[in-house]
């Protein structure tokens, strides 16, 4: 079973989902290059590089791969560094998804407008035809009188 490239399932998303958003989104992902720093960021802005990187360091001390203390210095300071970036590329995934609820909201909100103005041009145009009919009634019975 094929699976669907990422254009393909970006044009599946729902319409309610901000147009912009989805346009700079399938922009990215017709870049080759984008797409492997997305899933990069991705990865590494996740518990889950959080937790190999505990594993992997936790492994190199335990099997004393280099010699106390200047290995474990280096190796904490390294943990450390992984850890910060890693801790700021969450909260920026956070901040998108953030951002991206609220897009998509404002986007709705908008939708609803438009439709709601769409109903307003609609009695408006029923109300000047209602007026119409009424000049044109009451000038018919003036003459007639």
């Amino acid at each position: 079973m094929d699976q669907p490239s990422l254009i393909e399932r970006l044009e599946r998303i729902s319409e309610e989902q901000n147009p912009a958003l989805l346009e700079h989104a399938r922009k990215r992902a017709e870049s080759v290059q984008n797409q492997i720093a997305d899933r990069i960021t991705k990865f590494a802005g996740s518990m889950h590089f959080v937790y190999l990187h505990v594993v992997w360091f936790a492994a190199w001390i335990a099997l004393g791969v280099e010699a106390y203390p200047y290995g474990l210095l280096t190796m904490i300071v390294s943990l450390e560094a992984i850890f910060l970036s890693t801790f700021v590329m969450i909260s920026q995934n956070r901040t998108d998804a953030k951002r991206q609820a609220a897009a998509d909201l404002q986007w709705q909100t908008v939708r609803e407008e438009d439709k709601q103005n769409q109903q307003l041009l609609q009695l408006s145009s029923q109300i000047l035809d209602l007026t119409k009919a009424i000049h044109s009634l009451t000038i018919e019975r003036s003459r007639g009188a």
